[in-house]
């Protein structure tokens, strides 16, 4: 279980399943997702291979609750785990409409960027977006991700448009930076509770 004073990520079970159902109803938040998770087969598919991937070492599929309602708010990953390189990529990443916009996202991976950094002692973590996507790639420079290069035709979606795949990272000597800069606020709350 990882967390912050506002979020608890904790691994995804089972029984998330009819919740994570009534969060995904939103048509829209699918367009640059490889699965329509509104779509309960889909959604299926993507916690079986979750599940599947878990079982492997791969990846690691949590569950974001949100600690002030004590809500499921949507699920986030660590996967394309490489031990012996040191790296990691955060992704999988989606939130249910309530949600977004709301700080969830960016504790959500500040808790894992930590894990990563300060427990595992990685040297790198990473993160992939639809080059569409321009809300989710502001988002990704706003905590200090550096944009890396296009993957192009690098995925079949859901609706069989191929997307072109945008790579960011942060680097572990990056890291003490964006603890004092991006994520101060949150660095200060965890010392407080």
């Amino acid at each position: 279980m990882l967390q912050t004073n506002k979020v608890i990520l904790r691994p995804l079970e089972e029984d998330d399943f009819n919740i994570f159902l009534q969060l995904a109803q939103d048509e829209d938040a699918w367009k640059f997702f490889s699965l329509n998770l509104a779509d309960k087969h889909q959604l299926r598919q993507w916690m079986d291979l979750a599940f599947a991937d878990r079982a492997a070492h791969t990846r690691r599929p949590f569950t974001i609750i949100e600690k002030s309602s004590n809500r499921i708010a949507g699920s986030m990953s660590m996967g394309n785990i490489s031990m012996h390189d040191l790296r990691l990529e955060i992704g999988w990443s989606w939130l249910g409409a309530d949600f977004r916009s709301t700080d969830v996202n960016r504790h959500s991976k500040y808790a894992m960027m930590k894990y990563a950094f300060d427990e595992l002692h990685f040297e790198r973590v990473e993160f992939k977006t639809d080059v569409l996507n321009a809300t989710a790639r502001k988002g990704l420079e706003k905590i200090g991700g550096k944009e890396e290069g296009v993957l192009r035709s690098h995925m079949t979606m859901w609706n069989n448009r191929r997307r072109d795949s945008i790579y960011y990272s942060v680097l572990k000597n990056e890291w003490p930076q964006l603890q004092q800069t991006t994520f101060k606020d949150i660095e200060k709350e965890n010392e407080n509770s």
